[in-house]
């Protein structure tokens, strides 16, 4: 039997590992779960990396039982990786952590952020492991004295995995910005860096870019498992790595996207749209971030925090008040939701139960339903106003690519959303682009990642096969698609242009109401 792939995933929460065949069935699986650091003060994240390698360690163990189990041999002919994006890690220069790891969601760095933005003139948000590194210059000199390497929780496995500093070109995205010309990181806005760096009282200290990982693409050299990597996954040494990637681009990988023009639109409780470019993006949009896929395009992504959940919330508002409730209410009311008219019968809404960043909303609790009457007052309506909204508001940020002619050529739906295929229609309409529900592709960072594994396997073996290309051989299966109607496109731009006032319209609404 031919060897397999092994594909691992280091979340926010836990840890997963896939082994597939050859043909990237999988076959075992195993997981593992680490918090975070206690005692932490307010908008403070923080790990242990050595959780994650025990968790990778327990992970794996999982992994070699099921496969006994079902008489599998564990025989792996790459292994990829992937974690969570934008995180820091300190190391001394043999790869020892000197404190516990910053993770994405840390928020201490906003003013660094929104600093190294102007002074780039490239969006950097606060997650950044640049504005991490800035923060780390100024409040904590003594870990940035001592040094040796900065890398993410995907980087840092792969340290462990193969003795190497290398970096997937995804998450080596959101650690600094890429020069689209070279594929490496910016070297102008990385001096630029450097000369504001140098002015933080406490120095010298040592250089971004001399303790970045070095930049590698899909289909690269990422290393192979060493000594300690083969103990720890219990594998022999010498098999190659791919290149660790971030969570983001191994879950476009996972989709199968990777082409210009597509958009993975990941609908859950907050809503990503990744749209992979053919370009980069010219100056500096607060609705937009930007990364790279696996192969280097860029990828200009759009994030709402406000997603299902607002209309979640008025499901099962309606659910208790007489449609059951939990999951009979969405039984009861997701057909009325399909079949509400387009425009939910002239009903609006504003769905912020939470901030919204990207829109300058800066306060949760300001939800609010406008223009019922007693000729639209139906469950259907509501809730469907309150999803289009959200649906509105990722079009919003989406406008700004469109203005800069970027293409959109079919948007690819994951999510919770898609447990209701036919809201499939609304994305259709309101974007005026074919939506498809993809059947041959398993969404997630650990299968993402070790397709990652198969192209650095299929590149060893001679295969000149581009990585989109590669992507496309994987797909399989019949996609459900759904095709724009002339009509509801119309009728939904018309309700997107009375939803773009009422946004515009919160700052007056929260004053009145706050």
């Amino acid at each position: 039997m031919a060897a397999g792939f092994l594909g691992i995933d280091a979340g926010t929460q836990g840890l997963s590992v896939i082994l597939t065949d050859a043909a990237l069935r999988i076959v075992a699986t195993g997981s593992a779960g680490y918090g975070m650091v206690p005692g932490l003060a307010a908008e403070c994240y923080e790990q242990a990396p050595a959780d994650w390698e025990h968790a990778l360690a327990a992970a794996m163990a999982e992994v070699r039982a099921e496969a006994a189990r079902r008489g599998i041999p564990v025989d792996v002919a790459a292994i990829g990786i992937a974690g969570q994006m934008h995180g820091a890690v300190l190391c001394a220069a043999d790869s020892t952590p000197l404190a516990p790891a910053r993770l994405w969601c840390d928020g201490r760095n906003e003013a660094e952020g929104e600093e190294l933005t102007a002074l780039l003139g490239v969006k950097m948000p606060k997650r950044i492991t640049a504005a991490r590194w800035l923060w780390t210059l100024r409040h904590r000199p003594d870990l940035a004295s001592a040094t040796g390497r900065l890398t993410t929780p995907a980087g840092w496995l792969a340290r462990r995995l193969t003795g190497q500093w290398r970096l997937g070109i995804g998450d080596a995205a959101g650690m600094f910005p890429i020069d689209q010309a070279t594929l490496g990181y910016d070297p102008r806005r990385l001096a630029a860096y450097e000369r504001h760096a140098a002015a933080v009282p406490g120095g010298p200290f040592p250089a971004l870019g001399a303790l970045l990982p070095e930049v590698r693409r899909a289909g690269g050299d990422g290393g192979v498992l060493d000594g300690h990597g083969a103990a720890l996954l219990g594998l022999p040494p010498g098999i190659p790595v791919a290149p660790a990637e971030g969570d983001q681009p191994a879950a476009l990988a996972g989709s199968l996207i990777g082409t210009a023009g597509q958009v993975a639109l990941s609908y859950g409780t907050s809503v990503v749209a990744n749209s992979v470019g053919d370009r980069p993006f010219q100056g500096v949009a607060r609705a937009i971030d930007h990364f790279c896929a696996p192969d280097g395009k860029p990828i200009n992504m759009v994030w709402i925090r406000n997603g299902t959940t607002p209309m979640n919330t008025v499901v099962d508002l309606f659910g208790r008040a007489g449609a059951g409730s939990g999951g009979d209410a969405f039984a009861t009311l997701m057909p009325e939701i399909v079949a509400a008219p387009d425009d939910c019968g002239g009903i609006l809404a504003l769905p912020f139960q939470d901030d919204e960043p990207g829109l300058g909303v800066s306060r949760g609790g300001t939800a609010l339903v406008i223009g019922l009457n007693e000729r639209n007052a139906t469950p259907g309506n509501v809730a469907k106003a309150m999803l289009l909204a959200t649906v509105f508001n990722l079009r919003q940020g989406s406008d700004l690519l469109d203005a800069q002619g970027f293409p959109r050529t079919e948007v690819i739906l994951s999510g919770g959303l898609t447990k209701t295929p036919a809201l499939g229609q609304v994305i259709a309409d309101a974007f005026a682009t074919p939506v498809t529900l993809l059947d041959g592709a398993t969404e997630g960072c650990a299968w993402g990642a070790a397709l990652l594994a198969a192209y650095r396997a299929a590149v060893l073996g001679g295969d000149r096969r581009d990585w989109a290309t590669f992507l496309t051989a994987h797909a399989t299966g019949t996609p459900r698609r759904f095709t724009p109607r002339p009509e509801g496109v119309r009728t939904l731009a018309a309700a997107y242009e009375r939803s773009r006032k009422l946004v515009a319209a919160w700052p007056t609404l929260d004053a009145a109401v706050g």
